[in-house]
């Protein structure tokens, strides 16, 4: 049965599910930099695409990055501890993506985004970037990191993963 701006995605011959096509941004919050990460229309394919500063303002730019790019959804990176718990700096990235609900006209979600900056580290390291020059675009990879995770759980399951934010506000997802 065909559904509506959806594609089967596949992997060789093996079926891994529906994904919503469309433009997804992913937003890694931190407290001096926010990296941002889009994928191709398909939603198959993460790529970092900034870094802003922290400053007034950066909820807009987010805003408009995701109406330019005609995105169906924002990702925001929640902060979680190995244990599961939530700290501080989850609280703050729960603030960020309702602050960001309110003036973002897509769905915004929140996603574990344990290990995406070290991911993103070890990733640049290799690459052979040293310490300054992974700090420009260190977030912007994290942000790249949890984008294809998202878009890979959506594939596996069927569905877009992680918590709404602001249903209401965000029109639902």
């Amino acid at each position: 049965m065909s559904q509506p701006n959806c594609v089967k995605a596949e992997i060789g011959r093996v079926e891994a599910g529906v994904l919503r096509s469309g433009v997804r941004l992913a937003v890694d919050v931190g407290t001096t930099r926010i990296g941002i990460a889009s994928s191709d229309p398909g939603g198959v394919l993460a790529s970092p695409l900034t870094t802003l500063r922290r400053r007034e303002g950066d909820l807009a730019e987010i805003a408009r990055l995701a109406t330019d790019r005609e995105a169906i959804e924002i990702v925001v990176g929640l902060p979680t501890s190995l244990s599961g718990v939530p700290g501080r700096a989850a609280g703050q990235a729960r603030e960020f993506a309702e602050a960001l609900a309110i003036v973002a006209h897509v769905p915004v979600r929140l996603l574990d985004e344990r290990f995406t900056t070290v991911i993103a580290h070890a990733a640049l390291r290799e690459a052979g970037r040293d310490s300054r020059q992974r700090r420009g675009v260190v977030d912007q990879a994290a942000a790249a990191s949890l984008l294809q995770g998202a878009l890979d759980a959506e594939r596996a399951a069927g569905g877009p993963p992680g918590e709404l934010v602001g249903e209401s506000i965000g029109g639902g997802g």
